[in-house]
C-alpha cells in the first residue's frame, strides 16, 4: 500500500512528464485516501494537485468544487498561508472563468493573509501578487496593478526566479 504523500508526489511526477490521465488517477487515489484517514494538509494537497491537472485538461468546471474544498479543509487547519494559497487558487479558477467579482474577493483576501504573515515565502507571495495584478489590469484599475506588479517583480527577485522579473518588468513597461 502506497501511502498518501507517496501517492501524491508520484501523481506530480506523472503531471511534469505529461501523463495528465495517470497524475489525475493517482491524484483521486490521494483525495479518496486523505478523505478517510489521511490530514488536512494531505487532502489540500491532493485537492490542490488535482485542480491543476483538472485546469491542464480544461476541465476547470470539474476542478471549481474541488478547489473550494479545499480552501474549507484549509481554513480548518490554522495556518493563514495555507489558506491564502487555496485562496489564491481559487482566485484563479474565477478569473479564468469571467468570474471577476469573485476572483478580486479571492486575491484580496490571499493577499492580506500574505501580509499579515511574519515570514511569508517570497515566490508564494509573488504568485499571488501577479494574476491580482493582471486582474486588476484588466478591469482599467492600472495604479493598482502597477503597485502590485511591483511588488511581485521585488519578490520574483528575492526569489531567484528571473522569468517572474522578466514578465513583471515587461508588464511595468505596458503599464508606463
Amino acid at each position: 500500500m502506497h501511502s498518501i504523500d507517496d501517492l501524491i508526489e508520484a501523481a506530480w511526477r506523472a503531471r511534469r512528464e505529461g501523463r495528465h490521465p495517470e497524475a489525475e488517477r493517482g491524484l483521486r487515489q490521494a483525495v479518496n485516501a486523505s478523505r478517510q484517514s489521511g490530514t488536512g494538509r494531505q487532502l489540500v494537497s491532493a485537492l490542490g494537485k488535482l485542480v491543476h491537472v483538472l485546469r491542464d485538461l480544461d476541465r476547470q468546471d470539474e476542478a471549481l468544487p474541488l478547489s473550494e474544498e479545499s480552501v474549507r479543509v484549509s481554513r480548518g487547519e490554522g495556518d493563514g498561508l495555507l489558506v491564502a494559497h487555496t485562496v489564491r487558487h481559487l482566485g484563479d479558477l474565477h478569473r479564468d472563468a469571467g468570474r471577476l467579482a469573485e476572483a478580486d474577493r479571492c486575491y484580496d483576501e490571499a493577499l492580506a493573509l500574505y501580509r499579515a504573515a511574519e515570514a511569508p515565502d517570497a515566490l508564494d507571495f509573488a504568485n499571488a501578487l501577479r494574476p491580482a495584478a493582471l486582474l486588476r489590469l484588466s478591469q482599467d484599475r492600472r495604479p493598482e496593478a502597477r503597485a502590485l506588479m511591483s511588488e511581485a517583480r521585488a519578490l520574483y527577485a528575492q526569489a531567484g526566479v528571473d522569468a517572474g522579473v522578466e514578465e513583471c518588468a515587461r508588464l511595468l513597461a505596458r503599464l508606463e
